[in-house]
């Protein structure tokens, strides 16, 4: 299988198939340096772009430094990512012609205040890369703070003088 990396409509770079990829098939593996989640934050704290990949829980990523890492995110990716052994694989989800980018939802979980904003273009694009379960904690924490912030009361227009 051949994979290059060149222009990407999505961003900036992107990863894409030279030869026609089978439904099932390992596309990529992500690879890289392993680190703890908090060095990792450390390490990346004013960078506007990591190539970081979380293990398991998150705890440990991997600092990704290979062909993968040029992979980017779609709302309609033909391929998606498994955990094997501590590993990750990248596999088509559907058949990928010559010539295709391969895409991956990143269901990304963390990020700060980062919008993450999507810019895949598909008809389906939900706007975010982050996964559909931190779109909702982030809705609903955004929807509590709302509630908890002290608004204005609603006062009658006809003000009431009290008498001494």
């Amino acid at each position: 299988m051949g994979l290059i990396i060149r222009s990407s409509a999505i961003h900036a770079a992107g990863c894409y198939t030279t030869t026609a990829i089978r439904k099932g098939d390992r596309v990529a593996e992500y690879t890289g340096r392993r680190l703890s989640k908090a060095e990792a934050d450390a390490r990346y704290e004013d960078s506007p772009i990591t190539y970081l990949f979380g293990l398991g829980d998150g705890a440990i990523v991997i600092d990704g430094h290979c062909t993968a890492m040029f992979i980017n995110h779609s709302c309609n990716a033909n391929c998606e990512t498994s955990e094997v052994d501590d590993r990750i694989w990248i596999t088509a989800i559907k058949n990928i012609s010559p010539g295709d980018e391969i895409t991956y939802d990143y269901c990304l979980y963390d990020g700060g205040d980062d919008k993450a904003i999507c810019n895949c273009g598909a008809k389906t694009c939900c706007g975010s890369m982050y996964s559909k379960e931190e779109i909702k904690r982030r809705k609903d924490a955004a929807r509590k703070a709302l509630i908890k912030k002290p608004g204005k009361r609603k006062t009658d227009k006809k003000k009431k003088t009290l008498r001494a």
